[in-house]
C-alpha cells in the first residue's frame, strides 16, 4: 500500500521497523504527506500511548520543521500503565450523558484492603493491615485486567476449580469471588467507577463518534502497542477513517509465516479441546494480538515510507528479528548468511560489578557530550544503576534527568517519614533513634550545628548494650551507669530532655498497640513537623510526602479498622515505593537522557546504551498474582504472567535499532554472580565469534579510580620522644604494652580510645562489669556478708535498667555463680580467712613509673598474709602465658599491696587466686592460681611470684617507658588477642609477609 493521502480503500495500517527512529520517521512522513497545506497538519490529531511518547513526537516535529510550525494535537491514550490518564481530548466536559468520575486509586485500595481483612478474618486466615493493603494492590491490578480484557464476572463464577488447583488457589479463588461481589456495592455507594472501566468507555465513545461522523482532519494513531479490546476497536475506526492511519512500532512484516502463526493465540483443538500455548514472551505477540483484535491480517499492513537521519541500516532490523525468533525456530541461525546476523554499530561490554558498569556508562555519556550535536540515552529497568550513572555524571557537572523518577522512599522527605515510623515502631532502640535524629532535614539551617552536637553526645552516651525499651528506657539509661559512664551520660541528659518532647506525640500513638490508621498518620505528621518544620514538605518530594499523608489520613476510615504500628511502617514504605518523583534539575543536559523501559518507547538517540542486561532485571521476573492461579487466568483469557517479558523484548528490539548501540551487563549483582539476560545470550549465540565484545571501556572504567599499584605498609614501629612517653600505667595495661606496644602507643600517646558500637551485643567484658557491680555493692553495703550476696545479686539483676539479655539469659548462670561465691566465702571464713577489702584502687612508684591498679578482692589469709583474688566470668589465664611473662596482674597487685599502695591493706602477698564463675563440671565456679608453693605444673613458686612480676614490669618499663625502644605492632600476637587497633596499624598489609620473608 502507498502512504499517499488519496488512497480510498482498505485499512490504513503501517509499520515503522525497529532500525528506524520511530518519532522522526513518523514526523517525516506526516510532513511529506501534508506539505501542501500546513494548516491541515495543525488541525490533525496524533494518538500516542503516553505523554512521554507525545513529547518525543513533539521534539521530532521541532527538529524537522527548521522554523515555526503549528503542531497537530497530540493525545495520550494511557498506554500499558493503567494509572496513566486518558488525554482530555477524549473526555470532553460537555459529553452527554457524562461518565461518572473515577474513584481515587488510594480510596479504592483502602476499601479493598478492608474487604480483604474482613473476608480473610471470616475464613480464619486473618492478615494484618499492611498485608491487606499489599493484597489490595494486587487485587486492584487483577480487577483492572478483568475490566480491560472485558471479562464478565459471570465468567469467573462459571469456572470450576476441579482437581487441578491446590487448596491455596481454591481458597484464593473463593475469596476473590466474594470480593468481586462486594466491590460493586461499595462502588455504587460512592457513585464512582473504576478508572479502567471509565477508560474503556471513553475509548468506545470516541470510536462511536468518529464512526458516526468521520472528522475532516487527519487522525494518526502512532506507536500504540496495547492490545486491549477497547484500544483495538478505536484503532479499527481510525484505520477506516478517510484521513486516518495507524502506525505500528516494529510490527515485523518479514517474519516468516510459520513463525508468525506459531506465536498464537491458538484456537482449541476441535477433538481434544486443548489449546496450544501462545508464545507470549515473543516481542511480536502483543502486536499480533492487537492486529487480530483490529480485524486485520498482517498482509494488510504496509511499511511506512519515510525515513530519518537517525536510522540504522536495514541489516540491523533483520539481525534483530532473527535474534529474537521463537525458540523452536532458532536452529535457522546456523543457516543464516553473515549479513543477516551481523550487528554492525553494536558493541557489548561485560563489567565485573554494577559499580564498574555504572562507571563505564558514565564514561560513554561523557564521550557523547564531547562531540557537538551528538545525543545519547541510557535505557535500563534498573533504577539503582540509573541513579549511580547520574551520580557519576554529576562529578563532571553533567546533569542527566532520569525520566522514570525516583521512589519517595529514597528521597529525603520519604526517608524522614520512614525513620520516624521505624524508630517509634521499634520502641526507640538506639540505632533507629540515632538514624532519625541525624536525618539531614531535622533542624536544617542555622540550628543544625548545635543540634548535631547534641546528637553526638547522645550517640556517645548510648554506646554499648541496648538500654530498656521506649523513651523511658533512654531516660533510665542516661541517669544510671558507673562513675565514668555517668560523666558521659550527664552531658547528653540535658539535651535529651528537650528532644524527647519532640518525640512524645508519635511515641504516645505507637505505644498504644493496634490503633486507627488516621491516628498513626496524624502522629507521624506532627512528629515530622516538630522535628523538621517546613523542610519536611519542601520541594517536589516534600509536597508528594505531604499529599500522601493527607490522602492516607482522608482515606483511612475506609480501610482496615485497626493497624499494628510495626505493620504501619511496612505499609508506609510500600506506598512510598509506589510513588515515583520525577525531579527536574535546574540545568538538565539537552543531549543526554536516562529512560526506564516505558519512558524509552518511541525515543531515539545517536547512541543508545542498553544496560542491566541480566536475567531478572531485563527482562524482569513476572510478578505473581496472589489471587488467580495461572490456569484460571488462562481460562478467563487474561494475559499470562509472562507477557511482560514479551513487552520487555519489544522494548529491547526498539532500542537496539539505534545507529550506535552499547550493551552492558555486570557479571555479578550486589549479592551473587548474575546470569546474562536471555536477550544477551540470544545475540551471543546468533553471532557466534562475531559477537561485538569490547574491552577498552572496561579498562577505562577500572583505570578511572585506580590508584596505581598498591604498596603495602611496613610493620609500624613509632618512636616517640621520651617527653611523650607515659610515666604512669595501670596494671591491666602492662600486658598490652608487652604484647602489642603499638596498641599501647595508640591508646595512651595518641589518645585513641575505641568506642563500643551502638546496640552492642553484651560481651564478656560487659558481663564482667555487671558482676563486679554486684560484688562492689555487696562489699560496700553488706560488708561481704555471705548471706546477703544472693539477695543483692537478684536485686541488681532484676532492676529494669539491667539489660534484658542479662536478666533473661545470664541470670540463672550468674545466680548459680554467686551462690558458689557465697558458699566459698563462708567456707573460707570457717577456716580463718576473712575478706579484707573489695573493689579498691591504689598506686605506687615502681622502676620510676607510677603503677596503679584496681583489685577485685583482697583477703586476710589464715597465715596472716594477703590473698589477691581476681574474679573471672570466663576462663583463667593459662600457665604458659604466665611463664611467658604475661598475665602477671595478680603479682603486680601484690607488689602494690606490699608497698602500702592500697588503703587499709598491709602485709605480704602469700596467695594469688582466680575465681572463675564459668561452668565447671556439673556446677559453676572454680579456683585456680598462677603460682604454686613449690612450682608444680610449671607454675611460678608462690614466694617468687611478686618478685617475678616486679622484674617483668621493670624490663617492660625500661624498654618502652623510660627507654627509647620503638612501639612495634603485634610484637607477641599470641598474647595480643584484641583487634581494636588492627585497622590503624594496617595489620592485614604486613602481617604474615614479614614472617614469610624471614
Amino acid at each position: 500500500m502507498s502512504d499517499s493521502p488519496g488512497r480510498q480503500r482498505g485499512l490504513r495500517l503501517y509499520s515503522i521497523p525497529a532500525h528506524r527512529a520511530f518519532a522522526d520517521a513518523l514526523v517525516a512522513g506526516l510532513l511529506r504527506r501534508y506539505a501542501a497545506d500546513r494548516m491541515a497538519l495543525a488541525r490533525g490529531v496524533v494518538l500516542v500511548p503516553n505523554n512521554r511518547a507525545g513529547l518525543a513526537i513533539s521534539d521530532a516535529f521541532v527538529r524537522a520543521s527548521g522554523g515555526a510550525l503549528l503542531l497537530p494535537r497530540i493525545v495520550a491514550l494511557g498506554g500499558d500503565d493503567l494509572e496513566a490518564a486518558v488525554g482530555a481530548a477524549l473526555d470532553p466536559a460537555d459529553a452527554v450523558p457524562p461518565l461518572p468520575p473515577a474513584i481515587d486509586p488510594l480510596e479504592r485500595r483502602m476499601i479493598l484492603a478492608r474487604l480483604v481483612s474482613e473476608e480473610r478474618a471470616a475464613s480464619g486466615r486473618a492478615v494484618d493491615a499492611a498485608e491487606a493493603v499489599r493484597l489490595a494492590g494486587e487485587l486492584a491490578r487483577t480487577l483492572d485486567q478483568l475490566i480491560v480484557e472485558e471479562v464478565q464476572p459471570e465468567t469467573l463464577a462459571a469456572i470450576d476449580p476441579g482437581e487441578g488447583l491446590s487448596d491455596h488457589w481454591e481458597v484464593s479463588l473463593r475469596l476473590f469471588r466474594l470480593l468481586l461481589e462486594r466491590w460493586p456495592q461499595e462502588r455504587e455507594r460512592l457513585g464512582r467507577v473504576d478508572a479502567a472501566w471509565r477508560r474503556v468507555q471513553l475509548l468506545d465513545r470516541q470510536a462511536a463518534r468518529w464512526r458516526a461522523d468521520p472528522p475532516a482532519r487527519f487522525v494518526c494513531a502512532a506507536g500504540i502497542t496495547d492490545p486491549a479490546p477497547a484500544v483495538a476497536r478505536l484503532l479499527r475506526v481510525v484505520a477506516d477513517l478517510p484521513e486516518g492511519s495507524v502506525v505500528f512500532a516494529d510490527l515485523d512484516l518479514h517474519l516468516p509465516e510459520d513463525e508468525w502463526e506459531a506465536l498464537g493465540p491458538h484456537r482449541p483443538d476441535p477433538v481434544t479441546s486443548l489449546r496450544q500455548r501462545a508464545i507470549e514472551v515473543h516481542p511480536q505477540f502483543h502486536l499480533k494480538l492487537l492486529l487480530e483484535r483490529i480485524g486485520a491480517a498482517r498482509g494488510e499492513v504496509t511499511r511506512w515510507g519515510a525515513a530519518s537521519e537517525q536510522d540504522a541500516g536495514a541489516a540491523r532490523g533483520r539481525a534483530i528479528a532473527n535474534a529474537l525468533a521463537p525458540a523452536a525456530f532458532t536452529a535457522k541461525w546456523t543457516r543464516l548468511d553473515a549479513a543477516d546476523r551481523r550487528l554492525t554499530g553494536v558493541e557489548a561490554v561485560e563489567l565485573a560489578t554494577p559499580a564498574e558498569e555504572a562507571q563505564a556508562i558514565a564514561l560513554k555519556l561523557r564521550e557523547a557530550v564531547e562531540e557537538p550535536g551528538r545525543t545519547a540515552a541510557l535505557v535500563t529497568p534498573d533504577r539503582a544503576l540509573a541513579r549511580r550513572v547520574a551520580a557519576h555524571c554529576r562529578r563532571w557537572n553533567i546533569q542527566v534527568d532520569d525520566s522514570a523518577g525516583r521512589p519517595l522512599t529514597i528521597l529525603p522527605p520519604g526517608t524522614l517519614l520512614a525513620a520516624i515510623v521505624e524508630a517509634a515502631a521499634h520502641d526507640f532502640v538506639p540505632m533507629a533513634l540515632l538514624t532519625l535524629l541525624k536525618h539531614p532535614l531535622i533542624r536544617a539551617g542555622a540550628e543544625r550545628g548545635a543540634w548535631l552536637d547534641g546528637v553526638r553526645r547522645l550517640d556517645r552516651a548510648l554506646r554499648g548494650p541496648r538500654p530498656g525499651p521506649g523513651l523511658d528506657g533512654i531516660d533510665r539509661h542516661l541517669a544510671g551507669g558507673n562513675e565514668r559512664e555517668r560523666a558521659i551520660r550527664s552531658r547528653a541528659a540535658d539535651w535529651w530532655r528537650d528532644t524527647r518532647a519532640l518525640l512524645d506525640p508519635i511515641a504516645g500513638v505507637f505505644g498504644d498497640g493496634e490503633t486507627s490508621l488516621a491516628a498513626l498518620v496524624a502522629g507521624l505528621r506532627e512528629a515530622a513537623q516538630r522535628l523538621a518544620g517546613d523542610e519536611a514538605w519542601r520541594g517536589l518530594a516534600g509536597r508528594a510526602a505531604a499529599d500522601l499523608l493527607a490522602a492516607l489520613e482522608e482515606q483511612a476510615p475506609r480501610g482496615p479498622a485497626l493497624v499494628n504500628p510495626a505493620g504501619f511502617a511496612t505499609m508506609l514504605r510500600q506506598l512510598m515505593d509506589e510513588s515515583a518523583i520525577r525531579l527536574l534539575p535546574r540545568e538538565r543536559h539537552p543531549r543526554l537522557a536516562i529512560y526506564g523501559l516505558m519512558e524509552a518507547r518511541l525515543q531515539s538517540a545517536d547512541l543508545m546504551i542498553l544496560s542491566g542486561l541480566n536475567e531478572g532485571v531485563w527482562p524482569g521476573l513476572p510478578a505473581p498474582d496472589p489471587w488467580l492461579a495461572p490456569r484460571v487466568r488462562a481460562e478467563l483469557g487474561l494475559p499470562g504472567l509472562e507477557r511482560g517479558i514479551g513487552t520487555a523484548a519489544h522494548d529491547f528490539a526498539q532500542a537496539l535499532g539505534a545507529p550506535r548501540v552499547l550493551l552492558t551487563r555486570a557479571r555479578r549483582d550486589q549479592r551473587s554472580p548474575a546470569l546474562a539476560s536471555r536477550f544477551w545470550l540470544r545475540l551471543e549465540a546468533m553471532t557466534g565469534e562475531r559477537f561485538p565484545r569490547v574491552t577498552a571501556l572496561a579498562d577505562w572504567a577500572r583505570a578511572l579510580d585506580h590508584g596505581g599499584v598498591p604498596r603495602p605498609a611496613a610493620r609500624p614501629a613509632p618512636l616517640p620522644p621520651a617527653a611523650l612517653r607515659p610515666r604512669a600505667i595501670s596494671v591491666t595495661e602492662v600486658d598490652r604494652l608487652k604484647a602489642d606496644p603499638y596498641a599501647f602507643y595508640a591508646r595512651r600517646i595518641l589518645k585513641l580510645l575505641p568506642l563500643d558500637p551502638v546496640d552492642a551485643v553484651p560481651s564478656a567484658a560487659w558481663r564482667g562489669t555487671a558482676v563486679h557491680a554486684v560484688l562492689e555493692a555487696w562489699a560496700r553495703d553488706d560488708r561481704c556478708d555471705p548471706a546477703a550476696l544472693l539477695p543483692r545479686a537478684r536485686l541488681l539483676l532484676q532492676d529494669p535498667a539491667a539489660h534484658p539479655l542479662l536478666r533473661a539469659l545470664w541470670q540463672p548462670r550468674l545466680v548459680a555463680a554467686f551462690e558458689w561465691i557465697a558458699a566459698r566465702t563462708l567456707a573460707d571464713r570457717a577456716e580463718g580467712r576473712e575478706v579484707l577489702a573489695v573493689e579498691g584502687r591504689g598506686r605506687v612508684e615502681l622502676s620510676g613509673i607510677a603503677l596503679d591498679g584496681r583489685f577485685d578482692r583482697i583477703d586476710r589469709m589464715p597465715d596472716g598474709g594477703l590473698g589477691i583474688v581476681d574474679y573471672k566470668t570466663g576462663k583463667a589465664p593459662s600457665v604458659a602465658a604466665v611463664r611467658g611473662g604475661f598475665n602477671l596482674q595478680l603479682g603486680l597487685l601484690g607488689a602494690i599491696a606490699e608497698q602500702g599502695g592500697f588503703d587499709g591493706v598491709r602485709g605480704g602477698a602469700t596467695a594469688f587466686e582466680y575465681w572463675s564463675l564459668a561452668k565447671k563440671g556439673e556446677g559453676f565456679g572454680s579456683v585456680s592460681s598462677p603460682a604454686d608453693p613449690v612450682g608444680k605444673g610449671g607454675r611460678i613458686p608462690t614466694g617468687e611470684f611478686v618478685a617475678a612480676a616486679r622484674e617483668s614490669f621493670a624490663q617492660a618499663a625500661a624498654r618502652w617507658l623510660t627507654g627509647e625502644e620503638a612501639f612495634t605492632a603485634k610484637l607477641h600476637p599470641e598474647f595480643a588477642p584484641y583487634a581494636e587497633y588492627d585497622q590503624l596499624m594496617r595489620r592485614d598489609e604486613w602481617y604474615g609477609r614479614e614472617q614469610a620473608r624471614g
